[in-house]
């Protein structure tokens, strides 16, 4: 087993987000905080973050578009900007997902294609191997250690090799990467998918565990939602009680992306997870001794895993047949909860559209989407959508339109306005296309 670095003590903290940063700034005993890789600019740290440092709060960069489990190599961009921010923050480790959020491409020869979303990959040999591949590339590249999280899912992977508990201890033994539990995913994947959270507790390598992550959702249809943006449910403190009853947990954070309630009531979340933690003691961890080792990753490995991934993302995304194994009910489940995922988010990243076209947004988008996957980020969809809706010549109104128009024009076109003939050209034709 490859040598773990030992983890700092980070103690209770909780997700930063600028929604709540003032409130962040004066809750007590906030020991550290989170926040998402990719909504921060190294070179424009948000005041609030900065002020925090300033105290000596400990900030943890977390990432959620590297996908580690995705058939292709991690992306050198991706890595440099995680790295930046973890030196920007100083932070003592960063995080990421066992997750695929993208597939397609050049492995299968087909069109690229995103989630938007991070989906689960499946607990395979295979995808083992990648995973381990991929994770030892991204070690070699941050400059502080990596931990990766367990995600939620709707849907299983038909034939899998491994539970969850054995596919994390390989991980671990095989890379030396530290974990992030979430047991609210554990709970979400005990709902969804009948497993058992104290067997996943039992299996995987406690004593490897950096810290963890603590968050609300709610039940519908005999679905769990891992929302984020509903109180912590009795439940998932009592998964958290297991978890620390086998081991002090280094840290444990709560997550919360929407919905804020008062500061006071996320005050109220913090102190029941201090209690959790406290009344549960510590035993000792199992011991992993003797676990066998598995060869490196294969070629061959990383092409069925691409194979597999981007059957199961088109099927999510771009309309085509479930593969073969996979609940029905619960890709449809999936596909929408990803529609509207991406609607919600466009309309963050792109607040000027759902102003623009008013009601009419959710339902214009959602049937956008329904023909158009998602190829690039976030904000290259917003600008896909809004070319859509002109060049199909809506909305209906004249204003409604100019206003998109302008938008779309001011965003996609050359700017400053070129004095290059061609740039000129082009962006005359763009006018006339969208008939102006």
């Amino acid at each position: 087993m490859e040598r773990l670095e030992e983890p700092g003590r980070l103690g209770t903290g909780i997700g930063w987000r600028p929604e709540i940063a003032d409130a962040v700034e004066a809750m007590p005993g906030i020991d550290w905080v989170e926040a998402v890789a990719e909504n921060v600019c190294p070179g424009h740290l948000p005041d609030s973050l900065v002020r925090l440092r300033e105290r000596g709060v400990t900030v943890v960069p977390h990432g959620v578009s590297l996908g580690l489990g995705g058939a292709d190599r991690p992306d050198e961009g991706r890595l440099t900007a995680l790295a930046e921010r973890a030196v920007a923050l100083g932070s003592p480790l960063v995080t990421e997902h066992i997750a695929f959020v993208r597939a397609g491409g050049a492995l299968t020869a087909t069109q690229p294609l995103e989630a938007g979303h991070l989906l689960p990959v499946p607990r395979t040999r295979d995808a083992l191997d990648v995973l381990c591949e991929n994770v030892r590339v991204a070690q070699d590249a941050l400059p502080v250690p990596l931990a990766v999280e367990n995600i939620a899912a709707l849907v299983s992977w038909p034939g899998e090799e491994m539970t969850e508990g054995q596919f994390l201890y390989e991980l671990v033994e095989r890379t030396g990467v530290r974990l992030l539990i979430d047991v609210a995913n554990l709970h979400t994947n005990h709902v969804n998918r009948g497993e058992d959270p104290a067997k996943a507790l039992d299996e995987l390598p406690v004593e490897a565990i950096a810290y963890v992550h603590v968050a609300g959702g709610f039940e519908r249809d005999g679905v769990w939602h891992d929302s984020h943006a509903h109180p912590v449910p009795e439940p998932v403190l009592a998964i958290l009680a297991d978890l620390a009853s086998r081991v002090a947990p280094p840290g444990v954070l709560l997550e919360r992306d929407e919905n804020f309630p008062e500061p006071a009531e996320l005050e109220r979340e913090l102190d029941a997870i201090r209690a959790t933690v406290k009344a549960s003691g510590e035993l000792p961890a199992e011991d992993t001794a003797g676990r066998r080792a598995v060869p490196p990753a294969a070629a061959a490995a990383r092409q069925r895993t691409a194979v597999a991934q981007a059957a199961l993302l088109s099927a999510l995304v771009a309309g085509t047949p479930a593969p073969e194994g996979f609940d029905r009910a619960r890709l449809k489940v999936q596909s929408h909860a990803l529609a509207a995922k991406r609607a919600d988010v466009v309309a963050k990243v792109a607040p000027e559209l759902p102003e623009i076209l008013g009601t009419a947004y959710r339902a214009e988008f959602l049937a956008y989407a329904r023909a158009r996957p998602m190829t690039g980020g976030y904000r290259h969809d917003a600008l896909d959508f809004a070319e859509h809706l002109l060049l199909v010549r809506r909305p209906e109104g004249a204003e409604a339109r100019r206003r998109l128009s302008d938008w779309w024009l001011e965003r996609s076109g050359p700017a400053p306005l070129s004095r290059r003939p061609a740039a000129r050209l082009l962006h005359a034709t763009r006018r006339v296309l969208l008939g102006r």
